[in-house]
Parts: structure tokens; sequence; C-alpha cells
């Protein structure tokens, strides 16, 4: 039975631990990929480090892709690395950095499950500290 979006990204990124070997994955999957063996379900942390990104400047295939009223915009997209060497690809929302050339190697994001890739957020100062 198909799984409510909205539910997971109320849960937080699901995982997927390998019973055999040190694997931890995201998307969660049955099997581990490394050694074939059987997996179980792991919550992950919601907050890593920008390992990699890039900027998607042409609008995604269409369908599923559906543009906005306003027209199709370039966004970021990156790789989240969480604990365990999980690397998790999501969309970055920006928040209050001016631009693109504010994002950085290594910035701290808070990374969350949704509807279709988890979108991942700069973390501020104060929640940093907190």
């Amino acid at each position: 039975m198909p799984t409510d979006p909205r539910s997971q990204a109320a849960a937080g990124l699901q995982g997927a631990r390998c019973a055999g070997c040190p694997v931890t994955v995201y998307p969660a999957d049955d099997a581990c990929p490394r050694c074939g063996g059987p997996t179980a379900p792991v919550a992950l942390p919601g907050t890593g480090a920008l390992w990699t990104w890039t900027v998607q400047r042409y609008a995604p295939k269409s369908p599923p892709y559906q543009p906005p009223p306003g027209g199709f915009v370039p966004f970021a997209v990156g790789y989240v690395e969480l604990a365990e060497d999980v690397r998790v690809a999501a969309v970055l929302d920006l928040g209050e950095l001016d631009s693109l050339d504010d994002i950085r190697i290594g910035m701290p994001l808070s990374v969350a499950a949704g509807p279709g890739v988890p979108r991942a957020r700069p973390i501020t100062p104060a929640e940093e500290r907190s």
C-alpha cells in the first residue's frame, strides 16, 4: 500500500540500516545495496552538512513536473551528508541567503522529507547554538 507523503514528512527522513554490515541508506530499501542482506527501518537525523551542490537551470521533464504559474525558475539541489555517511539528495531552499553565491560546501543544513525530493534549508546561527 503506498505511503501518504504527508505522513512521511511528519515522521522525518526514514532510511534503512543493514542487519549484516555497517550500511545505512536513504531512501529506505528492503535489501542492503552493499551485501544484499535484510535491512530494518531507521529514523535519520534531520541535520547535516552540504556535501556538494549544483543549480538546476532547465525544467524537469513534464509530467511529473508541474511548472508553477509564473513559469520555471532555476533552483539549487545538493547532497546533504547526515551521520553514518548517508547522503540525501535535496532541493536547497535558500531562505535568508541572498543568492546562490552564499551556498558553501560544508554549511550546516536542516533536511526534511516531503512530497517528492526532500528539502534542505540553512541552519541559522541561533539554531546551531540550541
